[in-house]
């Protein structure tokens, strides 16, 4: 029959527990249920033998206190060395010992013990907690912030850069957040349900008045649940961009986005895992004994791994001191390192561009204090690097652009006041005359201060239009022959100086071509209008023909100077590719520096000679949008010059 001894004898089988018995009469230890001890009936003294020796005299204690009746029950955890044959090492068990003193005629005559073996229990708690500080190690050196909160919004923890961010009192806490809600507080109050938080991100400005915070903030939400679907943790990531965003306010650019950090954790591995995974980062241990260089996706998996003489290779700057210093990976790697630069894509082998990263390294000793290696996470921060990159140099555009304008408007100052004084102040003048010579010579004075301020309006709406981007090009059937002699009848009044002969070589009676006459008319009155101004004597020499794309710059020998019959029978008897428009002069021509700068916005080749520096710009942008090309040839100061255009033809 089933009785209370047999169920005793079946709860000590499934616990494992043993059970002894010491007669104080006898001095005398043995078993009762099990196997505590390598024998029975045997004395006090030799049971002390088999514990450790740093154990012994309060073991001893602990006995003498229940057979002198001080204590009736007693417990205590001692080690207990399995070894019962003497030879070799002592093989040291976690032993459990809870004691109760059995009296008779009011004193203590036996001592009964059960002892459980803990050994395998504390081995799993030392590994549980190595585990746990290593993870710790990471947590708190991530390179953003870090917060894990309770499934009601309470917060449980924050890593260094968190708790800088949110400028917390101390490492150990701070009073403030440890007392708000994260239900109550904002953006979460509006975004997060309390029974069923989803996870969020957002970019918005966090103040907090309490804590003197004032930064703009990337914030991730990760709710994290357990393999049944219960809610174990939130945790929160910030990225504090608020320098971020005032580079991007500087240069007026909407298209600067931190990249986003999402930390998604089940477990506290696969938490850490999740976050390395989202933010673009991998960690990497190196092991000084096996001499190996590990990377890892997520924490177990190895992905790549190099020995530490193949360690140095994989960084693309030699010279850096870090790099040479992996040369003696222990001294190199005794102290926390933070490693910014360029490194092969020899990792994950996903691209075959060189990658920037960021690499965090700690030094890992045993508990002896011998360096057993190194580990950390590295980060591919190649796109950030490409964006700081794109900012300055917008940056730098937004600071040329600004300086060109300031000298547009300091330029188109000085330009449009001449012409408007010369016809205010001739205008007062020519009401005062009578004589009709007079008359008729201040009317071409103010006429021509007209032309010159309809040039320069010209000029500043063509400028304006390239600095949009409308460029257009509206060809039209047109006789250029014809056309082009009504152009030059029209600038020929411009060439005043009687020491200089206005020449025009129109080598075709008629020619039929497709081009944008407009822009061409606008074209030869720049060519012409700055040879006017830079020639005293000699002549002036404009002309086109029909040639093949040039194969380098047209010298000054394919048009020479003498005059050409403007009435002239022939006609062209096939379209070449394209037509060549000249302009040639003797004037003060254009030093070697100056014809790499000329085509240039607001260059000018002497400022005390009256232009906007606008023409010759305005030429070149007319010739890229025609897929043409566009020079000058000069011999230099004195020797006159050549300006040129050549623009394909459409068949």
């Amino acid at each position: 029959m089933f009785n209370e001894q047999q169920a005793m004898m079946m709860a000590l089988d499934i616990s494992g527990n043993h059970v002894m018995c010491l007669d104080l009469q006898k001095n005398r230890v043995f078993d009762l249920y099990g196997k505590a001890i390598f024998g029975n009936n045997v004395g006090i003294e030799v049971c002390l033998t088999y514990v450790h020796p740093d154990d012994r005299q309060r073991f001893q204690t602990f006995v003498d206190r229940l057979s002198n009746g001080i204590d009736k029950e007693a417990e205590w955890r001692y080690r207990w060395d399995y070894n019962y044959t003497g030879k070799g090492e002592p093989d040291w068990h976690d032993m459990y010992i809870h004691a109760i003193a059995e009296y008779a005629d009011g004193r203590p005559v036996n001592i009964i013990a059960t002892l459980s073996d803990e050994t395998e229990a504390k081995k799993k708690e030392r590994e549980v907690e190595q585990l746990s500080e290593r993870y710790r190690t990471i947590f708190e050196n991530s390179i953003i912030g870090l917060s894990f909160y309770t499934p009601d919004g309470w917060l449980i923890d924050a890593n260094r850069i968190m708790r800088q961010i949110c400028n917390f009192d101390s490492d150990e806490g701070d009073a403030y957040y440890s007392n708000v809600n994260l239900f109550d507080v904002a953006p979460f109050n509006e975004v997060l349900d309390r029974q069923h938080p989803q996870e969020h991100w957002a970019c918005f400005l966090s103040i907090v008045p309490e804590k003197n915070m004032h930064v703009y903030l990337e914030i991730g939400v990760h709710p994290i649940y357990d393999e049944h679907g219960k809610l174990m943790y939130i945790s929160v990531s910030a990225n504090d961009v608020t320098e971020e965003r005032e580079m991007y306010l500087n240069v007026k650019k909407n298209d600067v986005k931190m990249q986003k950090v999402s930390a998604a954790i089940k477990t506290y591995e696969a938490e850490l895992r999740y976050m390395l995974q989202a933010s673009n980062m991998q960690t990497w241990r190196i092991s000084l004994d096996r001499d190996m260089l590990e990377f890892y996706s997520g924490l177990n998996t190895v992905v790549r791994s190099f020995s530490l003489k193949q360690m140095q290779k994989i960084f693309v700057n030699q010279d850096d001191e870090f790099v040479k210093s992996l040369a003696n990976p222990a001294q190199a790697l005794s102290k926390p390192v933070v490693y910014v630069g360029q490194m092969y894509p020899m990792v994950t082998q996903s691209s075959t561009e060189i990658q920037w990263v960021q690499i965090n390294c700690i030094p890992e000793y045993d508990k002896h204090g011998r360096l057993l290696g190194a580990f950390g996470v590295w980060r591919n921060i190649s796109d950030l690097m490409r964006k700081q990159d794109m900012l300055r140099k917008e940056e730098q555009r937004a600071r040329e652009s600004g300086q060109m304008k300031a000298l547009f408007l300091a330029n188109m100052t000085h330009e449009i006041r001449t012409p408007i004084n010369a016809i205010v102040g001739f205008s007062e003048v020519l009401a005062t005359l009578t004589s009709s010579e007079e008359k008729q010579e201040i009317v071409q004075i103010i006429k021509n201060n007209c032309d010159m301020l309809l040039r320069l309006m010209n000029d500043i709406l063509t400028a304006s239009s390239l600095e949009a981007g409308e460029v257009s090009i509206k060809p039209v059937d047109v006789d250029f022959s014809k056309t082009f002699n009504e152009w030059c009848d029209s600038l020929r009044p411009r060439v005043q100086e009687p020491d200089v002969q206005f020449i025009v070589d129109n080598p075709y009676a008629t020619m039929q071509v497709k081009v944008d006459a407009d822009r061409l008319s606008q074209v030869i009155t720049n060519f012409v209008t700055n040879a006017v101004k830079y020639t005293r004597h000699g002549y002036i020499k404009v002309g086109y023909r029909l040639a093949p794309a040039p194969a380098a710059s047209p010298s000054a020998s394919a048009t020479t100077p003498a005059a050409s019959p403007s009435g002239s029978a022939t006609t062209p008897a096939a379209s070449p590719s394209g037509l060549y428009i000249y302009c040639e002069d003797t004037g003060e021509g254009v030093s070697a520096e100056a014809q790499d700068k000329i085509f240039e916005r607001f260059f000018k080749v002497n400022d005390f000679i009256q232009g906007t520096g606008l023409g010759l710009s305005i030429c070149k942008a007319f010739a890229d949008a025609c897929h043409g090309d566009i020079g000058v040839v000069s011999e230099g100061k004195g020797k006159g010059s050549l300006f040129w255009m050549w623009i394909p033809l459409q068949p």
